[in-house]
């Protein structure tokens, strides 16, 4: 919760711009907290951090009362993580070059094609996490850093979605296939 006094909220909201400034800074590291928590990335947190501010800075007057402040302020950051989300899941489709790297190069056609086809078909989550991790090979600290996720939250995901994976390849055939030909 924002720890910033009543009366600084309306000194603030009443245009006093040494309060404005006292407030945009006490409040930074609150905001910043439960961004991490509601943006799916790093960098959407630190936008929608700074769009809150912005909009405290521009429209703290029009504020009723210092009471709701806090969830005024925490409401902007939320909304922001959300349209930031939304924005990022239609601007980054999975392309074939990060499926074809996802498959490899030496794998036989077929097996590449149902690979593709089972991490595109990955909830957004969990296919994030499966590139990040098995295919540019981060470290699973890096991924829940950049996510902002825990360490654990990364390694549910990423063995949810080898399952997931995994159950699209032996539902595809090709191993049965494969297996069937090595028996003829």
């Amino acid at each position: 919760m924002i720890q910033a006094r009543p009366e600084l909220i309306v000194a603030a909201q009443h245009g006093n711009q040494e309060a404005i400034a006292e407030l945009l800074t006490v409040c930074q590291p609150d905001m910043r907290r439960f961004a991490r928590r509601a943006c799916s990335h790093a960098e959407d947190a630190e936008e929608s951090v700074q769009v809150a501010l912005w909009q405290l800075y521009r429209k703290v007057g029009t504020l009723r009362t210092a009471a709701t402040f806090a969830t005024w302020l925490f409401r902007i950051v939320e909304r922001e993580c959300y349209r930031l989300f939304r924005l990022r899941s239609r601007l980054d489709p999975l392309d074939d070059a990060t499926l074809a790297a996802a498959a490899g190069s030496d794998v036989p056609v077929d097996l590449r094609s149902d690979l593709s086809a089972a991490i595109a078909m990955l909830p957004g989550p969990y296919r994030t996490v499966l590139i990040l991790r098995d295919v540019e090979e981060w470290t699973a600290p890096e991924v829940a850093a950049e996510l902002g996720i825990g360490l654990a939250a990364v390694k549910s995901r990423l063995h949810r979605a080898r399952t997931m994976v995994r159950a699209r390849l032996m539902a595809s055939g090709y191993w049965r296939q494969a297996s069937d030909e090595e028996q003829e």
